[in-house]
């Protein structure tokens, strides 16, 4: 069962990179990687929030 322990964790981050078109990172290092990472899911966590509640909806939520 351990080796498939990875595959279903990397899952979610691989979904996320190829759903944004984005197939490698463009640093190497770790702390790098993270912030570059960190960047994609931003993205695709404000993406998501548009798609549910609109911008009308996002904007007012940011407001309150």
């Amino acid at each position: 069962m351990k080796h498939f322990q990875g595959s279903f964790r990397a899952h979610p981050f691989g979904s996320i990179k190829q759903w944004m078109g984005q197939r490698l990172f463009l640093t190497h290092r770790i702390k790098n990687v993270s912030g570059e990472f960190s960047l994609t899911a931003l993205a695709y966590n404000t993406r998501r929030a548009l798609t549910l509640v609109g911008v009308s909806g996002l904007m007012s939520a940011i407001s309150a």
